[in-house]
């Protein structure tokens, strides 16, 4: 979500301040794609009208410069279009992806009353989809969320049924195409609907204030976690000292977590070392529903924190979920180096990698997203 919603942020500041801006959107992706469905690019126009500033990126880079040109034309007339990129073999001065895959890309006048309603939402961190007709003209959209729905699609009928099969995407937190009849009914071709869906940023909570905190919270918040630090010591958990976290919060970690909201994309990382801390923390959070449960410290420490937690009654099958110690084998010796080496695991662990160099691997490299695959890989709206 950050990155999209970074994206329709700058494109709506860019429209609040007169500007025109053109929006393009990865709308169908096939083979080792490079970015997923709902990627997308702005391109603003300059007070003059001509083509300026881009934010974001539909492909990493092989097709922007066709993206942006294809972005020009729309600011220059208005008209919607719609354009596919693959390898591109058969010219080598055609714009085409290095990787094998394809991309289809739409680009649309941006329309700012759409983008604030979307960012009203994921400001207030309630799930948001923009549900958009893949067809030529003006865009037709409907923004939904748990609150309802806004914009039309054409019809009140069209609207229920894009509204209702949408609902599907949004609480399973997936972007996907949907097909459907032209007056909604769920035998036909006649309209594809993309629906993109923006949920609110995964939690990642850091308990302890040390010095690896600080370089942790950075790297969570640049991977577009919303981040907390929470210590029980107020000297340390100071919002000057963690710049990069959304909140800092002075409390026993145990009681924190008893008490604050934890999903199962939820990232838990445990770097206190200290027993009185981490026993109680520990069986909190390995009783919950967090994705991502991990613990700082030496093997021995490990060791001897399982006995405790026994102790206290957690089962196997709950202590089987730490991973402790958390990181993976960088050598890493500085408090950014081990940083990295537990934001390196949380990503591998989300994006169902396998730390392994991608030398030594073999098939694709970009895994489908974790959302995707709960999703189901169906986009025919049955």
């Amino acid at each position: 979500m950050a990155e999209g919603v970074a994206v329709l942020r700058a494109a709506l500041e860019r429209l609040q301040r007169g500007r025109r801006v053109a929006v393009a959107t990865v709308v169908r992706t096939d083979g080792s794609a490079p970015r997923a469905l709902g990627a997308c690019l702005a391109v603003v126009a300059e007070p003059d009208g001509t083509p300026g500033e881009v934010v974001g990126s539909v492909s990493g880079g092989c097709v922007e410069s066709a993206v942006h040109d294809l972005a020009c034309e729309v600011l220059a007339d208005g008209r919607t279009r719609q354009a596919r990129y693959g390898t591109a073999q058969d010219d080598p001065f055609a714009p085409g992806l290095t990787c094998g895959g394809t991309i289809e890309v739409r680009v649309a006048l941006a329309d700012q009353d759409v983008l604030q309603t979307v960012l009203t939402a994921a400001d207030a961190r309630r799930p948001v989809a923009l549900v958009t007709v893949l067809a030529s003209g003006p865009a037709r959209q409907v923004v939904l969320d748990e609150l309802g729905h806004s914009g039309s699609l054409g019809s009140a009928r069209l609207d229920a049924a894009v509204v209702d099969a949408a609902r599907g995407r949004l609480a399973a937190g997936a972007s996907g195409l949907l097909r459907l009849g032209a007056d909604g009914g769920q035998r036909g071709d006649d309209l594809e609907v993309l629906v993109e869906v923006f949920a609110p940023a995964p939690r990642w909570i850091v308990f302890g204030a040390v010095d690896v905190a600080a370089a942790l919270t950075r790297l969570a918040a640049f991977l577009g976690f919303h981040v907390t630090v929470c210590d029980a010591r107020p000297a340390f958990a100071t919002a000057a000292r963690f710049p990069d976290a959304h909140e800092v919060v002075v409390d026993w970690p145990h009681r924190y977590l008893e008490r604050t909201t934890v999903g199962e994309s939820t990232v838990l990382t445990v770097l206190t070392h200290d027993p009185k801390f981490d026993v109680p923390l520990l069986e909190v959070a390995l009783r919950g529903p967090a994705g991502v449960v991990g613990a700082m410290g030496s093997r021995r420490t490990h060791a001897e924190r399982l006995d405790r937690l026994r102790e206290n009654g957690v089962g196997e099958d709950a202590l089987a979920r730490l991973r402790s110690p958390i990181g993976l084998d960088l050598g890493a010796r500085t408090p950014q180096e081990t940083a990295v080496s537990i934001a390196a695991e949380v990503v591998a662990l989300r994006g169902g990698g396998t730390g392994r160099p991608l030398r030594d691997t073999r098939g694709r490299i970009h895994h489908e997203p974790f959302a995707a695959v709960v999703a189901g890989a169906a986009e025919v709206c049955a």
